[in-house]
């Protein structure tokens, strides 16, 4: 804790040296970032790989490194336009003066990032921080301990230890440095450890930015070709075998099209993972633990009534050394059961039939805000219907998991799952302060309204309104 704080206010004090750093210097910080990407790419991939017992390298370079040096990318190409003094109108009795917001750096940045994309979740919300002019410490997740120590190593060779640094430890070391009076903290994770930080923040009135998760429903319109929905939903479901806060947590399916559905996803899980057990692109359950708490969901849901579909059933109960769960369809949900509460967070899929796209809304709307909403139909209406009623983070229409990739979409989630947002303009602006400037001109009717007040003053009230 003693180190902790000493770096945090080495920090503070070299940010106080240079309070707004200059486009180029911005720049230059982000092309580090860039560079300690490219140049160990492998070493990251065998981190994570080694920290999950299995991680397919295709889905770390998709989910990690390619996806931030895309963010980096698309921040440095649009950096300068986003620092630019934006001018904004006055009212009509003030002109001719002049109004702008600047936008400032805040000062040093937190960030807690989590186990499933260890080193996105870390690097991403840093390319938005730097942008903004700020320095940042991390924290990752202990969950990922090789990728933890990896990260803090590169960060060390890269930038100097008052610009970036990387704190190690357990949950006692994330408790105390959500505690330390950051000028913003970012968290990503549950929901659960998420109001712990914004307790600890709210001590020293730090402003928060919560990614959390929950239960993102994909709903298909009767009408819309099962075949190319369901690709995109086990796409989108086990990619990293489930565990992203945006796979599609359960499904929505006309009960009319139960059947087809069932029978659609089964084959096409086959058909892209010919089996699980000894296949690389097929990544496993991070930790023993999450293993338990998944098998645990399952349990649950089958003693209280739920049909457990098996799509690998050569494969159950055989003996896998690297915590690879084999999908799994689960229909005859009720409410009661923890599957239909919890984020499942894993490659089991339960099945919700609805007669009506309003039951099926109704459905969604009955529950906490998701976020993320997946909406299948060509039917304008019905997508209309999508995005007008339900409340959600993020909505993409005839796909999974690709509104996150979109650099110039804000991503963040509402209430539990989550506060604030960030990603390109949004991420710049989440970690910059917005600070409002007026010009007042030398020609102005400013001395008309100073004490002592008489008629003239009772006539310009009567004007202005």
């Amino acid at each position: 804790m003693t180190d902790m704080k000493q770096k945090f206010t080495k920090m503070k004090a070299a940010f106080r040296k240079q309070q707004n750093p200059d486009f180029a210097s911005r720049d230059l910080h982000l092309s580090r970032l860039a560079d300690l990407i490219t140049e160990n790419t492998k070493a990251i991939i065998d981190a994570i790989t080694a920290d999950f017992g299995h991680r397919s390298a295709i889905e770390t370079q998709f989910g990690e490194t390619l996806n931030a040096l895309t963010d980096i990318k698309h921040t440095r190409k649009s950096l300068a336009k986003w620092m630019r003094v934006e001018k904004r109108h006055v009212g009509m009795h003030f002109i001719p003066a002049k109004a702008e917001v600047r936008y400032q750096p805040k000062g040093v940045v937190g960030i807690i990032s989590p186990w499933n994309y260890p080193f996105a979740m870390a690097i991403n919300p840093t390319i938005a921080a730097l942008a903004a002019g700020n320095r940042v410490m991390i924290k990752p997740s202990e969950l990922t301990p090789k990728l933890s120590e990896l990260l803090a190593k590169l960060i060390a060779q890269y930038f100097e230890a008052d610009h970036i640094t990387v704190i190690t430890g357990g949950p006692e070391i994330a408790q105390q440095f959500s505690a330390l009076p950051f000028d913003h903290i970012l968290f990503t994770g549950s929901t659960k450890v998420g109001g712990f930080v914004m307790q600890a923040a709210a001590k020293n009135l730090t402003p928060v930015t919560l990614e959390l998760g929950g239960k993102s429903p994909a709903i298909i319109d009767k009408k819309y070709p099962m075949q190319t929905a369901v690709e995109k939903i086990v796409s989108g479901k086990l990619f990293n075998s489930g565990q992203t806060c945006i796979a599609p947590d359960y499904v929505l399916v006309a009960k009319s099209s139960e059947a087809e559905f069932i029978k659609t996803y089964t084959e096409t899980v086959r058909q892209f993972y010919p089996n699980i057990g000894d296949n690389d692109d097929f990544s496993a359950i991070i930790s023993e633990g999450h293993f338990e708490r998944l098998s645990g969901l399952i349990t649950d849901a089958k003693e209280k009534g739920a049909n457990i579909i098996e799509i690998y059933p050569e494969e159950v109960g055989k003996p896998c050394n690297t915590r690879k769960m084999p999908p799994k369809l689960v229909t005859g949900i009720t409410d009661d059961m923890k599957i239909a509460k919890e984020e499942i967070f894993g490659p089991v899929l339960p099945v919700v039939t609805y007669e009506t796209v309003e039951e099926a809304l109704d459905y969604v709307m009955d529950r906490p805000h998701p976020l993320a909403f997946y909406g299948f139909s060509k039917d304008n209406n019905f997508v209309e219907k999508i995005l007008h009623n339900p409340l959600a983070g993020g909505v993409c229409i005839n796909d999974t998991l690709m509104h996150i990739v979109q650099n110039d979409l804000p991503f963040g989630g509402v209430g539990p799952s989550g506060m604030g947002s960030y990603h390109g303009f949004d991420g710049f602006k989440t970690f910059s302060h917005a600070k409002a400037v007026f010009r007042q001109s030398g020609i102005n009717a400013r001395k008309m309204m100073f004490p002592p007040y008489g008629k003239t003053m009772d006539k310009l009230l009567k004007m202005l309104s």
